[in-house]
Formats: structure tokens, sequence, C-alpha cells
């Protein structure tokens, strides 16, 4: 006797972090898609033997992913959206849906349109049904406009800065969906209590190490764990896009409408009460005062976050404003201590170095290949230490009397202490430790003997206000005056299918 027949449930969606202020683009071959069966073995738990993997019929569709960057242009976002479409068109017309996962960062950027998830919401709902539940899991730091909130049935998001609940986060978006399937047709759909809360502040400023963000995130398994809630999240929002959206919501779901609201507007009521206690995560200033700070410290490593590049933010990655200043720097020169700089994005000085191999001494032109508007490409002399090739990069090592600058054929983070080591760099034996990044990830973080955060230019600017915001919703905290803001007043309640009072 066989028993019930397994829902069946597409994955698709189009994740990316995209700054409006920096002149990168994204394009579909740098979201590196993956199709079919290769969806669903980029995450564990739907993988043949994982915890979700029975629980339903998993169809792979398309799945788009990068570290953050630059906006999608419009042609590139057309051809990943039609592949969406066309593949949920061939899944529906082999039997019906019954339910999508939507894999979505929340702070996409698409040249010429404001609100990529929503549209892309739209476009899939409009080939799986109205009938179809839709869930996603998303990060924190995306934004959910009213359209993505009223098309998508189940939203979830991280709860932690830096993410370390991330894969437990799409798991979660995943797991909410086959449970509401199990349930009967009409009683699956949750109510949703939508409260976007008018402020707009970077990551740096609203870490979970630290408060208020670490006791209003406590807030949310609390609110999650009431009888008649199924989910509740603080998207705090993404700050280097110029959209309307572009802010923190405040979610509940669950079948109890009225308590969803209540809770939804209660933490939003505690969010936007708390604005003026955010503050960044580690000491700032400027990058004069941050170098003289690490060369005064009398502990090593002495960690500098060159923030303004970030390019786990959407910074290009390749502006030279900071390294510039460091090569030029007579007090470090004086100083006899050693930096590493990670890293500069420059394909034909990487491949240069690589060529010339360990042990010679080049001349390079290096950086502002793409971001130049700070500062031009830089002057970089020194012996290769290192060569490391990989199946998507080159990564040399150019030793200066002062500095060992690591550059890169692509853009990449260094967060990690074994980054440093496979290159022969011991970060923790350098005296100064130069990363673009904002806050630091957690290995980074426990590596530091101390460190401070450089409030640098660059596409990710930490100064909101030296951007230059016209599009977002106004007044915003803490761009305006918001003495007269009511957080409340564009509060929303999706009734769903099941809401009692």
């Amino acid at each position: 006797m066989t028993g019930p027949a397994l829902p069946r449930v597409a994955v698709c969606g189009i994740s990316l972090e995209a700054s409006t202020f920096s002149p990168a683009l994204t394009t579909a071959a740098m979201l590196a898609p993956r199709r079919g069966r290769e969806v669903l073995d980029a995450w564990d738990f739907w993988r043949d033997g994982g915890a979700l993997a029975d629980r339903a019929e998993w169809v792979g569709v398309l799945q788009a992913r990068s570290i953050a960057g630059g906006a999608i242009p419009a042609d590139d976002y057309a051809l990943l959206k039609a592949e969406i479409l066309a593949g949920l068109v061939a899944a529906v017309a082999q039997a019906p849906l019954d339910g999508l996962v939507l894999d979505v960062h929340g702070a996409a950027s698409v040249v010429g349109l404001d609100d990529m998830e929503g549209d892309l919401a739209l476009a899939v709902r409009a080939v799986v049904g109205p009938d179809c539940l839709v869930s996603s899991g998303m990060d924190l730091h995306g934004n959910v406009s009213r359209t993505l909130a009223a098309t998508v049935d189940l939203l979830t998001t991280y709860r932690t800065a830096p993410h370390v609940d991330w894969q437990e986060t799409k798991e979660r978006a995943a797991r909410n969906l086959v449970d509401r399937l199990a349930l009967p047709p009409g009683e699956r759909r949750p109510a949703k209590a939508w409260v976007p809360v008018p402020i707009l502040l970077p990551g740096e400023m609203t870490s979970t190490r630290q408060e208020p963000a670490a006791s209003l995130y406590a807030r949310v398994p609390e609110i999650e764990a009431l009888d008649g809630v199924l989910d509740a999240g603080i998207w705090i929002g993404y700050p280097w896009a110029d959209e309307p959206r572009n802010g923190a919501v405040v979610m509940v779901v669950g079948d109890d409408a009225d308590l969803a609201l209540r809770e939804a507007s209660s933490l939003a009521t505690e969010l936007w009460e708390r604005r003026e206690e955010f503050g960044f995560v580690a000491p700032t200033g400027t990058l004069d005062e941050v170098l003289a700070a690490a060369l005064a410290s009398p502990v090593a490593p002495y960690v500098v976050s060159d923030s303004g590049d970030n390019p786990t933010a959407g910074g290009a990655g390749d502006v030279t404003w900071t390294l510039a200043r460091l090569l030029a720097s007579e007090d470090l020169a004086a100083s006899g201590k050693r930096a590493i700089y990670a890293s500069i994005p420059d394909a034909v000085g990487a491949l240069a170095a690589a060529e010339a191999g360990v042990g010679a001494h080049v001349r390079l032109t290096v950086g502002a290949r793409i971001d130049a508007r700070t500062a031009p490409p830089v002057e970089l002399s020194g012996e290769v230490v290192a060569v490391v090739p990989t199946d998507d990069n080159l990564e040399v090592v150019v030793r200066t009397p002062s500095i060992d600058v690591v550059v890169t054929r692509r853009r990449r983070p260094y967060h990690l202490e074994s980054d440093f080591t496979r290159l022969g760099l011991d970060p923790r034996r350098a005296d100064v430790v130069v990363v673009k990044i904002g806050y630091l990830e957690p290995e980074l973080f426990d590596l530091a003997a101390d460190w401070m955060l450089a409030l640098t230019p660059g596409g990710v600017d930490q100064d909101l206000v030296r951007l230059g915001h016209r599009r977002v919703e106004r007044p915003v905290f803490p761009l305006d005056d918001v003495s007269g803001v009511d957080p409340l007043a564009r509060a929303v309640l999706f009734p769903g299918d099941t809401a009692r009072a």
C-alpha cells in the first residue's frame, strides 16, 4: 500500500546584494547559474539523504548567485528571468506545482528596475498560479517591498549578523513550506503582518554582536514560539541602493492574524524607539586616524577594515584609495612594522606577476579598472613571493618594503585565516592586516588583537550622507528629521487563508 503522493516543489531564484552607488555591474555569467539537479545539490537539506529530501518531490529550475557587487544589466536579468519562467512552465506542464522556494537575497538591483525580487515574484506567481505556496528565506540585509510581501506566502530571514545562521535560514524556509503543504488546501496560507520602518543603516551599525540589535533579534524566536505564530523576522535592509523599497521591515506570519499584527507592531515600535542606540560595531576613524592607532598599538595583529570598498557588501573591490595611501605612508615605512593588504583585483597585474614568477621583481599598475572615482590606478613595485592559481581565480603576493599586497585576477573577500596562509602569509605574525570588509567575519574577529573600521570612500561608503540618496522613501532615519514620523503608519495585514480571532 502506497502513502499519499509527495508535494511537488520547484526551486529557483536570483540572489545578489547590489550597490547602485558602484559603477560595477554583475552579469548573468558572474551570477553563475545552476540548473536542474545542480540547484538541489547546492544545499544539504534536500540533497539525497538530507533532512527534507523525502518531504517533497523537489524540482530544480535555475538558481543564480554571486557575492555582492553592482547592479545586474537589464538584458542579463531578462535572460535569467525568462529561463526561470520557461523552466516553471515546463514543470507545470508535467504536473501542477504545490509549492515553490524562491531563493533570493533581497537586495538585488537591476539597471532601470526598482524591485527585482518583487518583479521576479510576480512573474513566478503568474506561472505557478494562485494556489501554489511560495516560500523564501532571505538575508536580513535584504528589502521586503509591499509587492514581495503580498506575493510570497512564507517569508523568513537570517537572525544573525555576521550570518552564522544563513544555512539554517534556508532550511527553515523549505521546512516551513513542506509543513504548510501538509495541511489541507484552504488552510495553508498564513496571515502576514508587514511593517516597514523608516530606518536606513549599514550592517556595520546593526550587527547582532552588540546592542540594540542583539536584544531586538533575540525577540524574534520568542515571537516565533507563540501559539498562532509561524515565523518572525527583522529585515534591517540594505543602505547602498537608492531605491524606494530600501529600509527596514518587520514581519510576523502565522494563523492568528491579530497576534501577528500586534507582535510585528510591537517589535517595529521597539526598533524605532531604539534607533538612536545603533552605533558602529568597532571604533571608527579616517584612514589616517586608524593607521596611526594601528602603528601605535602594542598588540598585533591590528586589523583595519577598508570599509568603503567591501566586495561582500557591493563594492567594486578595485578602489585604490586606501592602498595608494598605505604605499605612500612615511609613518608606516618609518615604524618598521609590516602590513598585509588584501586585496586589489587586477587581472592584467595578476597575470603579469604570475608570468614573472616567484622571486621576480615586478613593477605593476593595478586597480581602478572599474571604480576610479576616488583614486587612479596605483604603481606597485616589489618581489613576487607567491603565485596561487585556482579554478576561478589567480592570486599573487607582491612584497614591498612595508606591505605584502595581494593582487587577484578576480575580486574576492579575505575572511578566513586560510585565505592568507595558503598564500604563504601568516596574519597572526603581521603587525597590521588591512582587509576590504565591514564588520569582521568570525575568524578575523577572533584573530584580531585589536581592530578599527576605517571610514573610506567607495561604492559602499559608510557615510550615507556622503553617498547622497535621492530615491529612497523620505523622511528616513538618520538622513532626515524624523521627529514626527509614525513608524506604524504603513503597516499592512495580509489575512491569508486561516486567520482566526
